[in-house]
């Protein structure tokens, strides 16, 4: 070793190698310098610095190294700088590298390889597992080093960074170590310094290609031109950068990223692009999936490179940022840039809905007129784009720039606008357009006028003020609340008429009444159609409108033909709205001919409209106004103005306004004209004109804003090519623009209350009938005719092929409903078709369906449920009917539920498709179905459900009630539950204003299934049978048999007469209903008895023998121990567990309670026998003659007239009216005839009341004149007057001390004493002042005897039949 001065250094870094006290962690080599020797930069850094005469040195340095301890637990990096390597070297730094895991980056700066040494250095590669980091600066490894790298590369897995700067490995160089990149697992970071550029295209590709999470940074010189970037890649932020490559190179990286999932931002600014990039790139926008934006500005694109992106943007879901500023495409690139970013047509989807934000224009970019079309179509019907930037444009003129503005207000999706650099944006008049469509659209957030001649001006200042001010927000006001009401302006005449009535001629008659000349050309031939028009004209209901000053008119002509009648529901006017209906029939049969109607068809035909407005007319929760009703009779030029048919006719009119007086308002004219004469019916157009003004003044006042609104409709559809259908969000651009009061203000307001308050709006325009809107569909009908004629009328004559068993009850897919959709409502005569589907598609239809009830979903949760269509089901009524059941234990039951006012009400043609989805709806919704089935038919629906058989009927010519039958083999009482909490509810719940009264069926009649016309009169009301039992004694309430009338059918017998018990007829619950009432009246009549208490019979026997003996002859004292009777009552309904057992607790208490009656009011009879020793009969009572009915008079009022005052049979417990009695006139009641007799008869007639309701025989015969006074002396027995003298002697409560209070019995029972003589003695004086004292005058005037009991001596006054039959019980004592 030499000893010169550096070698001393050398030595100590041999020594600093070999010794454990040094913790080397990096070495760095420098060959080629002036002298030799060591640096120690930091603690574990160490600098080894050979001469050129020292580079044996390095051998023995690499070998020592290779050996050392120290180095193989400590060093972690080596650097070799100058180093001209020989394979020797190359072997010894391999085995070193072999050995020793831990070292973990190696940079070659400046060295010399050889093939040898880099194939050797190659294989160490191969071996290593622990180099995470190469670094070869300017050591010319060329294309065959990095080739050999490359190999070495696909075994090893743990280099992460690979760099190579300065070496010209060339593009095939670049190829060999992209194949590394798509099988090297490991690899992270790779740079490359190349002289060409050509080299970023294979690497960048394979790694885009692989999907490799690789960072990548190619850098180039070429030529001696200045270092720059070529390509940049960094996973961390998804974003590749493409900074200089040729067009091939790019070709082949947009093929790459056609399945790239790791790049999502892409940016090729300033590369020069041309159509075949595109056309690539085209595919990678279709084929990608995580590219979320592209910067394309500035890569001189054309028109046809543009047309491949925008054809790309069709089918991309994922791009959401576009920039395209600084290219040379024209209008027709921006058309098509534009075109997956518009829509056309109010039912095309647009295409792409995920660009957010897109940006173009530059001074080569010519816009022109047709690329501002596109972007003012593009603006107007967007919904996705956040972003617009037009650039340093020159081809947009200020009037251009003002039309963008415009149609940004119809825009409410656009958040920032920049227009920076734009020649167009100058002037006064595009400051005022920005202004005006800054107030309308308050979501603009930002908007960029930089560098334009309107910046540069300062005028600008206003505009960032204003976006200021959208961005605060307003406070909350109810914009509705003050706003102004006004009489509104349109008046609906509705046309109700049979088919072949006249209706359409006489419209086009009125029509031209009104103003005739001043109406358009068109409108006046407009009812001249051509005959392929006329071969194929729809019928269906026809509107016809004209304006009467500034009043607006529309005639709605309601189709006459019967599949329409279920449509007319829904176009019946709501409540309050402007609107009166003109009923026309005709006087003939049919027009062709000369067959007179007669009256009854005519009258017939009036009165099913008349109580079709009636029957929905109550529907309306309240009534501002009757229905306006006209009548016209049509053809009058046939009919001779004198026959009598004609006369007959008006008579049978005016008897149908008799009848519907007060329930609709009547023309007192009846109109008869000959349609086609304009001449016959101008008194008819002057009427509708005078009517019309009328009715507008007495409906409530709508908004003012509505008849505003009427015409911004009117104008909206005249610059939309007259679209009859409007989408909500297009009425809220309506809104937004030309209404002030329902325009959002800021982007802050409370959008929900704006909503809400345009949506009242529209509903307002529904009901005043200019409108159709239905809230849940999202849009508003604004040809009616259009809608009920095209739409609805097609929609209730599908005729549908059924192909499976669910579709023959009804019940369709959706898609198959779609397919009769459209093969219904396309015309197949061209040029003739309705033009739907250019307005609505197939869904909305099948949702209007849904929300009308013109069909119904059988699963209402699942979006993919059969529906159910009313109109294709078929009538089966021609079939064999018959139960599923047969069992002989089958229970058949049925209801009758009828219009209560069936003479002018009926359930419209719309209400059995209600409810039939109703009651579907409502059975598929229990919890506990249990697999319920539902089938149809026309006029009929099928349940079974838990293994009830229903069937629910529609019956009456005019479909005035409802039939449910039920069979069934569970009870009476749980088959009826059924019915009583499922369907009769549901039933009702539709009949809004129509009362559904319940009558019993005929069991046989459900058994056999009897024809609807054969059972008519084989029911009974419910409640009356409910009445008969309740008049019925207890013993007989469980066997009572109603009787059935027999039916037959030209003498052919249908059905025999016979009976069913009422435990037959009714269920448990409704047995219980009527015992409660019993107890109800026996409570009320023991109170009234005061029933002695039976709790100690001890002192009841006494208390009886006691009464026997001497009786206190009062009202009040009659009874005694009340109390204790009806704790007894309390006591007998805690035992009742079963209906018998009710009845039998009944029967005891009753018979009870009959025995002391008799036994008391028999004491009454007789009391006082000193009194006139009975030379008048005791009980008597007061009769009312009324329109030929007898009622009872109850109470006695100064100035009464007209009353007869009659006698009851007195025989002891048989107590009865006389029939036939002639009875005394008493002219008129004078105050003393009051004070003597009202105590009295309130008191004795509550007595007769009660026994009446509980089926005793006192007073027989006299139950049809006693009124029901059941909630009277309900009323009265929790009242405080029960207590007291006062409120005994107001009330007339016979059981005022029924209470038992003992203290004020005394005087209660005098002061009933005093009344009941007073009564006696009027009675007396009044029959001598009619000369009726002695027995002959009372037998010939009440027919009753005197007589005397054989076996207790008492007088009682008794009538014929009892003097006959109980002849040997009684003596005659005459007078």
């Amino acid at each position: 070793m030499s000893s010169n001065p550096g070698s001393r250094d050398l030595q100590w870094a041999l020594q600093a190698i070999k010794s454990d006290s040094h913790n080397l962690h990096s070495i760095s080599f420098y060959l080629c310098q002036p002298y030799s020797g060591c640096h120690q930069e930091t603690e574990n850094s160490l600098n080894i610095n050979l001469s050129n005469d020292s580079h044996s040195h390095f051998s023995h340095l690499l070998t020592l190294l290779e050996s050392s301890r120290t180095a193989k637990s400590s060093l972690r990096n080596l650097e070799f700088h100058h180093v001209k390597w020989e394979i020797q070297q190359i072997r010894t730094l391999g085995g070193m590298l072999v050995n020793n895991t831990n070292i973990k980056q190696l940079v070659f700066q400046k060295n010399r390889f050889n093939s040898a040494c880099l194939s050797e250095l190659a294989e160490t590669l191969k071996r290593n597992g622990g180099i995470k980091e190469i670094m070869l600066s300017e050591s010319a490894i060329g294309s065959s080093g990095a080739g050999l790298l490359a190999s070495a590369l696909k075994v090893n897995n743990s280099l992460e960074e690979l760099q190579i700067w300065e070496d010209s490995i060339g593009s095939k160089g670049a190829e060999e170590l992209s194949k590394t990149i798509e099988v090297n697992p490991t690899l992270k970071l790779l740079t490359i310094f190349d002289s060409s550029s050509l080299a970023a295209t294979p690497l960048i590709s394979a790694v885009l290609a692989r999907n490799r999470a690789m960072e990548v940074h190619v850098w180039s010189g070429e030529h001696g031109d200045k270092i720059s970037k070529v390509v940049e890649f960094v996973p961390e932020n998804s974003t590749l950068r493409i900074y200089r490559l040729d067009l091939a190179g790019s070709c082949r990286v947009a093929c790459a990223l056609g399945w790239n999932s790791t790049v999502k931002s892409l940016d090729m600014t300033g590369v020069r692009l041309k159509s075949r990039w595109a056309k690539e790139f085209r595919w990678v926008l279709e084929q990608n999936r995580s590219l979320k934006e592209v910067n394309l500005s500035k890569t001189c694109l054309k028109d046809k490179g543009v047309v491949y992106l925008a054809a790309g943007l069709f089918k991309n879901q994922t791009l959401e940022t576009l920039l395209l500023d600084g290219n040379w495409f024209g209008g027709a690139g921006v058309e098509h840039l534009l075109c997956p970013l518009s829509r056309f047509s109010s039912l095309q989807m647009q295409a792409n809905i995920t660009l957010k934000s897109i940006t173009f224009g530059g001074r080569r970019t010519k816009i022109g007129r047709d690329g501002l079309a596109a972007i003012l179509q593009m603006i107007t019907t967007n919904q996705s784009v956040r972003q617009l930037g037009i650039h340093d444009d020159e081809s947009l003129r200020p009037e251009d720039i003002i039309k963008i503005f415009k149609s940004l207000e119809k825009n409410a999706s656009l958040r920032y606008l920049s227009l920076q650099g734009c020649k167009g944006v100058n002037g006064e008049l595009v400051l005022q357009a920005i202004m005006e469509t800054l107030h309308i659209n308050p979501w603009l957030e930002d908007l960029d006028l930089s560098r334009t001649p309107l910046h540069n001006s300062g005028k600008t200042d206003g505009i960032y003020q204003k976006l200021g001010q959208n961005e605060r927000t307003e406070p909350e006001t109810d914009l509705l609340k003050d706003m102004p009401m006004v009489v509104p302006k349109s008046c609906r005449v509705f046309f109700c008429g049979q088919e072949y009535a006249g209706k359409a001629t006489l419209c086009n008659s009125i029509s031209l009444n009104f103003s005739s000349s001043k109406l358009p050309y068109m409108d006046q031939v407009r009812t001249i159609m051509n005959p392929v028009e006329q071969a194929v004209r729809k019928a269906g209901m026809k509107i016809k409108t004209f304006k009467d000053e500034d009043t607006k008119i529309s005639i709605w002509n309601l189709a006459g033909q019967h599949e329409f009648y279920s449509l007319h529901d829904l176009m019946f006017p709501g409540h309050g709205s402007a609107s009166f209906f003109l009923i026309v029939s005709s006087l003939f049969r049919k027009p062709n001919n000369r067959e007179p109607k007669t009256p009854p068809e005519i009258e017939e035909d009036i009165q099913y409209w008349l109580r079709f407005i009636v029957s929905n007319s109550r529907r309306a929760v309240q009534q501002c106004m009757l229905p306006n009703v006209t009548i016209v009779l049509t053809h009058s030029d046939k009919m001779n103005q004198a026959s009598e048919s004609l006369q007959a006719t008006i008579n049978s009119i005016q008897r149908l306004r008799d009848k519907f007086q007060g329930f609709v308002e009547f023309y007192p004219t009846v109109f008869t004209v000959d349609a086609r004469s304009s001449a016959s019916v101008s008194k008819l157009s002057h009427h509708v004109r005078k009517t019309s003004k009328t009715v507008l003044q007495r409906v409530p006042r709508v908004y003012e804003i509505c008849n505003d609104l009427i015409q911004f409709l009117s104008d909206w559809r005249s610059e939309n090519s007259n679209k009859p259908a409007m989408r909500w969000s297009e009425f809220g651009e309506l809104c937004q623009i030309r209404v002030p009061s329902l325009r959002i203000r800021s982007r802050h307001d409370n959008k929900e209350k704006v909503e809400m308050r345009r949506r009242a709006i529209a509903n307002c325009l529904h009901h005043i009938g200019e409108v159709i809107y239905f809230d849940e569909l999202g849009f508003l009908i604004l040809d009616c005719e259009w809608f009920s004629g095209e739409v609805l009328g097609q929609l209730v004559k599908l005729e549908g092929r059924r192909q499976t068993s669910a579709e023959s009850d009804g019940f369709i897919s959706r898609k198959e409903l779609e397919k009769i959709l459209k093969g219904s409502l396309q015309s197949q005569i061209p040029g003739m078709g309705s033009k739907v589907f250019e307005n609505l598609d197939t869904g909305d239809l099948v949702r209007m369906m849904l929300k009308l009830g013109l069909c119904y979903e059988q699963d209402p949760s699942d979006p993919n449920s059969l529906l159910l269509i009313p109109s294709i089901l078929e009538e089966g009524r021609g079939r064999p009917q018959r139960w599923q059941l047969s069992s002989p234990d089958c229970v058949y039951t049925g209801r009758h539920l009828e219009c209560d006012d069936s003479s002018h009400m009926f359930l419209t043609p719309g209400f059995f498709p209600r409810l039939q989805v109703h009651l579907h709806n409502r059975i598929m919704g229990l919890k506990n179905q249990h697999g319920a089935t539902y089938s149809l038919e026309k006029y009929l629906i099928s349940i079974n459900i838990n293994g009830i058989h229903v069937r629910v009927e529609l019956g009456g010519q005019l479909g005035y009630y409802i039939d449910v039958l039920a069979c069934s083999t569970h009870n009476l009482t749980e088959t009826l539950r059924l019915l009583h909490q499922l369907i009769i509810p549901t039933i009702h719940s539709l009949c809004h204003g129509i009362t559904l009264t319940e009558n019993v069926l005929r069991p046989e009649c459900v058994r056999n299934l009897i024809p609807p016309r054969y059972r008519k009169t084989q029911s009974v009301p419910l409640q009356q049978l409910k009445e008969v039992l309740l008049s019925v004694p207890a013993d007989s309430i469980y066997d009572y048999q109603h009787t059935w009338g027999s039916v037959s059918d030209s003498s052919k017998p249908i059905l025999s007469p016979g009976f069913d018990f009422a435990r037959d007829l009714l269920s448990d619950d409704d047995f219980r209903e009527v015992l409660h009432r019993r107890y109800h009246d026996l409570y009320n009549l023991a109170v009234e008895l005061q029933v002695p208490p039976e709790n100690k019979p001890d002192e009841q026997d006494q208390s009886q023998s006691a009464g026997a003996d001497k009786v206190d002859p009062t009202f009040g004292g009659i009874a005694k121990g009340v109390e204790a009777v009806l704790q007894r009552l309390k006591i007998i309904e805690q035992e009742i567990r079963d209906l018998k057992q009710e009845i039998q607790g009944l029967r005891y208490y009753e018979h009870r309670l009959l025995m002391e009656l008799h036994r008391k009011v028999n004491y009454l009879v007789n009391y006082n026998v000193q009194l006139e020793e009975r030379k008048v009969p005791n009980m008597f009572y007061f009769v009312r003659t009324d329109n030929y009915t007898r009622r009872l008079v109850t109470n006695l009022i100064s100035g009464m007239t007209a009353i007869r005052l009659h006698m009851l049979c007195e025989y002891r417990q048989e107590l009865h009216v006389v029939e036939d009695q002639m009875g005394c006139e008493m002219m008129q009641v004078d105050n003393r005839a009051v004070q003597c007799l009202a105590p009295y008869m309130k008191k004795f007639m509550k007595l007769l009341t009660f026994a009446l309701r509980i089926g005793a025989h006192l007073a027989a015969g006299m139950g049809q004149m006693i009124p029901d006074l059941s909630r009277e002396v309900a009323s009265l027995a929790d009242s405080t007057l029960m207590y007291g003298v006062a409120g005994a002697a107001t009330a007339g409560v016979v059981g005022a001390a029924a209470a038992g209070r003992v203290q004020g019995s005394r005087s209660r029972g005098n002061d009933i004493q005093q009344d009941q003589k007073a009564a006696q003695q009027w009675v007396i004086d009044f029959l001598r002042d009619r000369r009726c004292s002695t027995g002959r005058d009372i037998a010939e005037k009440f027919g009753l005897w005197r007589v005397r009991y054989r076996d207790t001596g008492q007088i009682a006054w008794i009538c014929r039949r009892h003097m006959y039959t109980r002849a040997n019980e009684i003596l005659e004592v005459p007078i």
